[in-house]
């Protein structure tokens, strides 16, 4: 008896997406370990795993992430870690999204609307990324989807999927955690993270208050840097700075901390900063990269956000 040889039937990379990630679905009641924590006013947050082509979206529930659901999605066409203009590539790192554009203002092309998020950060131009235009968006009307790898830099959803979650994003609060892999914890190991970093904060703002500025600087890096100053500017800026107040009071509200993908011990902090002094007084939203250094919290970049 003679057999017919049959060709193998080549499976779409998409499929395969699909199906790598509902393999590896996280066990039930883990957590993404780069949420420590939101602030009461981001009602959900998205951590998008590069390697399984996911998004994920939690609810915040007292400031930890609880899971939502989750969606398949495509990047970019030459892979992540965007560092310059044109490169193909999706960012990793922790972002929000910055902007709302409906499908009446776009082409086609990106079908039922976009979310820029604001890429880059800071901390993208402390480390000489560029480039821009970086959105989560949908795909044109005749397209569902489009293969894991295909746009140039951009996070893309199908339409539905795009609109399902829009209803959920809010302007200038939702974190984008953009990850080459999702980092799965336990609630108290995240917990603990959390209030190790809390602790540190806590510290710095006390120890900012005390006025003894030598303890209120052992809480920044040597690597420190920050709106063209290094350490050694920004410190003797600070010294003269509080030689002058009598009393310093630092008040820290709506928290939020973010661990960042690909990078050891690093975090993104924001909050709302009350300062008041005997000659002083402003509150405003400060951003932080903290960073830890032969085991201690220090920060490495801070500025207005």
């Amino acid at each position: 008896m003679r057999f017919q040889r049959v060709s193998a039937i080549p499976v779409k990379p998409e499929a395969l997406a699909r199906l790598g990630a509902l393999r590896a679905r996280p066990a039930q009641g883990r957590v993404p370990s780069y949420v420590l924590q939101l602030n009461p006013e981001q009602k959900f947050a998205i951590v998008v795993d590069s390697q399984l082509s996911r998004l994920y979206l939690f609810r915040n529930v007292n400031g930890r992430p609880q899971y939502v659901e989750d969606y398949y999605v495509t990047l970019g066409k030459r892979g992540m870690e965007k560092t310059r203009e044109g490169d193909q590539r999706t960012p990793v790192g922790v972002y929000h999204v910055v902007a709302t554009l409906p499908r009446n203002k776009l082409t086609d092309f990106y079908g039922a609307g976009a979310f820029p998020i604001n890429y880059p950060n800071a901390w993208d131009r402390l480390m000489g990324r560029n480039g821009h235009g970086i959105w989560l968006h949908g795909t044109p009307s005749n397209t569902y989807s489009r293969p894991p790898r295909a746009s140039d830099g951009c996070i893309v959803l199908a339409n539905p999927d795009l609109e399902q979650v829009g209803r959920d994003v809010q302007i200038g609060l939702t974190p984008v955690i953009i990850a080459d892999e999702i980092q799965w914890s336990s609630p108290a190991a995240v917990d603990a993270d959390r209030e190790a970093l809390a602790h540190a904060i806590d510290a710095w703002r006390s120890d900012w208050e005390s006025r003894d500025t030598a303890r209120y600087l052992s809480h920044y890096s040597r690597r420190f840097r920050a709106n063209g100053q290094d350490y050694a500017v920004w410190a003797a800026r600070k010294q003269k700075i509080n030689s002058g107040k009598s009393w310093i009071k630092v008040g820290i509200s709506d928290l939020a901390m973010f661990r960042y993908p690909r990078e050891r011990d690093f975090a993104l902090v924001s909050f709302d900063q009350n300062y008041r002094s005997n000659n002083l007084s402003n509150v405003i939203r400060k951003v932080q990269y903290w960073a830890k250094e032969n085991g201690s919290w220090k920060i490495l970049y801070e500025g207005a956000g």
